[in-house]
């Protein structure tokens, strides 16, 4: 009975390794805008859900894997303090090399696969760190008056600038070069208002009375004004969907922030941490009760923090900043929960 038992649990930590690994890939490249859809974004709930799910149980069962041996171990050293032969304190030793016997469960001798497990593991890590870094900052992409447009109903329509604007100011990098201009606007929308106020609007070209702009507005609320803004995307927006890459030019910004994190970094962490380290150490990482823990608890932290901005409510301080720091909280756990298998 002991013996099914014991390996029942170590199935259950080899499944839900794979079933987590799996289900945080699904969920980060959906995070990336492969089925973008309006709030609540449902998909990636759920599979993070299983993934941190999947990472509590796995802990927990090589908690357990670990109570045999622990107690095995302590049994034997209360035996030889009572003072046993030392016929008994070899059996005291085996029972110690039980509680060794618990890191090398999986697949002994195979070190190409334990590599390769390896590498694919840091490789998840590089993308979800970027997939983490690009949903932030590009479901967030509404903002202000654009997303109260957007909770009223909004729609995007083309609309011709009717008076001249005003408050025109420029917007230069660090070299003076232009990158475009704020104003207020008048604007005439076809098939709506004929005189439609836009505040804060940003284009690329100085505007001008008659110039031609697309404004992001609600029907049922004119009173809101408009929203214009030529670095983003407004369709998107005005249908609430997550777009990871949006025609504009945040999105390319985010192409590149994305290939950083994802490529640059896995390219460098997936040899070091699958290469240079020995098998033996990478199979006790992977069985490691305390290491997984801590890991668990990433992925519980990063789930719960994410939940409301993927339900579209409004996150409380502790998950703003787990959500906000869960592209570099997963590189330094894991880079310092693998450090011991570099010695």
């Amino acid at each position: 009975m002991h013996s099914v038992l014991f390996w029942v649990l170590v199935w259950v930590v080899r499944l839900c390794a794979l079933a987590g690994w799996v289900a945080t890939a699904v969920a980060c490249t959906w995070l990336l805008g492969v089925a973008p859809t309006p709030q609540p974004w449902n998909g990636p709930l759920v599979w993070g859900a299983v993934a941190a799910g999947c990472a509590v149980v796995r802990a927990l069962a090589l908690w357990v894997l670990r109570v045999p041996a622990a107690v095995a171990w302590w049994h034997g050293r209360w035996r030889l303090l009572g003072g046993v032969s030392l016929s008994k304190e070899g059996s005291a030793d085996r029972r110690r090399d039980d509680w060794d016997d618990v890191h090398e469960l999986s697949f002994q001798g195979h070190e190409i696969w334990t590599k390769l497990r390896t590498a694919a593991v840091w490789m998840l890590v590089a993308f979800s760190s970027g997939a983490f870094f690009v949903a932030l900052l590009t479901g967030s992409e509404a903002g202000g008056r654009a997303e109260t447009l957007r909770d009223a109903g909004a729609e995007v329509s083309a609309a011709t600038v009717v008076e001249k604007p005003t408050a025109v100011r420029t917007d230069v990098d660090d070299e003076d070069v232009v990158q475009g201009y704020s104003s207020r606007l008048v604007v005439s929308v076809a098939g709506g208002p004929e005189r439609l106020t836009v505040k804060g609007a940003y284009t690329s070209e100085k505007p001008r009375k008659g110039s031609e702009v697309d404004v992001l507005w609600a029907r049922s609320a004119t009173r809101l004004g408009g929203f214009v803004h030529e670095g983003r995307d407004l369709p998107t927006i005005a249908e609430g969907r997550w777009k990871a890459f949006p025609d504009s030019e945040l999105g390319g910004a985010m192409l590149f922030a994305f290939i950083l994190l994802a490529v640059v970094f896995g390219g460098v962490l997936t040899p070091v941490f699958s290469l240079v380290a020995d098998a033996d150490d990478l199979q006790k990482l992977a069985w490691s009760p305390l290491a997984q823990t801590v890991r668990a608890a990433l992925a519980a932290a990063v789930f719960l923090g994410w939940r409301p901005l993927l339900l579209g409510e409004e996150p409380r301080l502790a998950e703003l900043l787990f959500a906000g720091g869960s592209f570099f909280l997963v590189l330094v756990v894991y880079i310092l929960t693998s450090i011991r298998s570099l010695r």
